[in-house]
C-alpha cells in the first residue's frame, strides 16, 4: 500500500440567508474534505523492498554514473564523462548543460577536493532540480472529480487506470470508469476486467464516438455521487494530429459534462522511450494543457534521466512513477528518493 488520503478542510461557503421573518438558526455547512494521495511512512522492509525494485530499474544509470567517481580526479575530464553519462541517460542537452554548469561553480565556491563530495553535490542539484516536479496528487474538490487519461499506446495507460482506480477504491473512494478508447477492443476489455475484478462499473459501448462515452460516464457519476471518474482515451502518436483533435473534442465534451472538468488530465509515459518521452509532453501538454505525469515501466532498461529534461523544459508534475505489475509498484514520486536511485 503505497499512499494514503490526507484530509485537509477547504473553506466551506457563506451560507444564503433563509427567506423568512422569524429568527432561524442556520447549521454550519459542512465542510469538504480535500484527499491528497502522498507517501505513508511505511515498514523499513517494505521502503526497502520498493527502493530496491527502484534502483534494480535505474541501474544502468546508476553503474554508469556512479563509477565516474571512483578514485577520480577533479578536472576536465571527469566533467566530460559526466556530460557522456548525463546523455547517455536521457537528460538532454539542456539539463546537461544546467547541471555542469552548476556543479563546476559549486565545485568552486565550496572548494570541494575530492570525487565523493562532487557526487555529493551533483545529488543535490539533481533532487533541486526534480523537486519542482514533485507534486501531491488531491482528490475531493470536486464530486465526482473527472480525470481524463491519456498517452501513446503501449505506454501501460489501461493498467495504470486500472491501479490507481484500484488504490482510490482501497481507500474508501468510489470509482467509475470510462472506457472512451472505442477504437481498441481490447482495451475496454482489458478496462472491463479491472472493473469486474474490483466491482468497479465501467461505461462502455461496443463502437460509438470516445466524446459521448465520457459525457455519459461523467453525467452518469455526478448523478451517483461517485467521487471519481476516470476517462481512458485511446492510444496515440502526438504526430497523429487528426487524432489529437479528437482528444481535444472529448476533453471539451467531458468540460460540458460538468462545469471546469476535467480536473486532472494525466499523460501516462513509458520510462524507456527516452528523449522521445519529452517530445510526447510537449505535444500532449500543447494540445491539453496537462495537469500530471506518470512514468511507468522503470523496471527495465529505463534511463531515467528524462525527467531532468522534463523538468528543464517543461515541467509538468509527476504524480507517480511505476516499476513494475503490481499494484504496490506505482508509488507517488518523490524527487529526493528518485535520485537516491539514479547515483546511489
Amino acid at each position: 500500500m503505497f499512499s494514503f488520503f490526507k484530509k485537509k478542510p477547504v473553506a466551506p461557503e457563506a451560507p444564503v440567508a433563509a427567506p423568512v421573518a422569524a429568527p432561524v438558526t442556520t447549521p454550519a455547512p459542512a465542510v469538504t474534505e480535500v484527499a491528497e494521495l502522498l507517501p505513508i511512512e511505511e515498514p523499513a522492509e517494505k521502503k526497502q523492498s520498493w527502493m530496491a525494485r527502484l534502483k534494480a530499474g535505474l541501474s544502468k544509470t546508476s553503474n554508469n554514473l556512479s563509477v565516474l567517481f571512483v578514485g577520480a580526479k577533479i578536472d576536465d575530464d571527469l566533467y566530460d564523462e559526466l556530460e557522456a553519462a548525463l546523455l547517455m541517460s536521457d537528460a538532454g542537452v539542456d539539463a546537461t548543460t544546467y547541471l555542469l554548469d552548476e556543479l563546476k561553480r559549486k565545485v568552486k565556491e565550496d572548494k570541494l577536493l575530492d570525487a565523493a563530495a562532487v557526487k555529493v553535490a551533483l545529488k543535490q542539484l539533481m533532487i533541486e532540480l526534480l523537486t519542482p516536479l514533485q507534486h501531491p496528487f488531491e482528490l475531493g474538490r470536486h464530486t465526482p472529480t473527472v480525470m481524463m487519461i491519456a498517452g501513446v499506446n503501449g505506454a501501460g495507460k489501461t493498467t495504470t487506470i486500472g491501479k490507481l482506480a484500484k488504490h482510490m477504491q482501497t481507500h474508501g473512494q468510489s470509482v467509475l470508469l470510462a472506457a472512451g478508447d472505442t477504437f481498441r477492443a481490447a482495451a475496454r476489455e482489458q478496462l472491463m476486467v479491472w472493473g469486474q475484478r474490483n466491482n468497479i462499473t465501467v461505461i462502455s459501448q461496443a463502437s460509438g464516438d470516445p466524446a459521448a462515452v465520457s459525457f455519459d460516464a461523467v453525467q452518469s457519476g455526478k448523478a451517483k455521487g461517485v467521487d471519481v471518474v476516470m476517462v481512458d482515451t485511446a492510444g496515440r502518436l502526438p504526430t497523429q494530429l487528426h487524432l489529437m483533435e479528437e482528444l481535444k473534442k472529448v476533453q471539451r465534451v467531458i468540460g460540458k459534462g460538468m462545469d471546469g472538468a476535467p480536473h486532472e488530465t494525466l499523460l501516462v509515459i513509458d520510462g524507456n522511450t527516452g528523449q522521445n518521452a519529452l517530445a510526447q509532453v510537449k505535444a500532449f501538454d500543447d494540445a491539453l494543457k496537462l495537469t500530471g505525469l506518470v512514468i511507468t515501466k522503470l523496471d527495465g532498461t529505463a534511463k531515467g534521466g528524462v525527467l531532468a529534461a522534463i523538468a528543464r523544459v517543461r515541467p509538468v508534475p509527476v504524480y507517480f512513477i511505476g516499476v513494475g505489475e503490481k499494484i504496490e509498484d506505482l508509488q507517488p514520486f518523490v524527487a529526493a528518493e528518485f535520485v537516491e536511485a539514479l547515483l546511489g
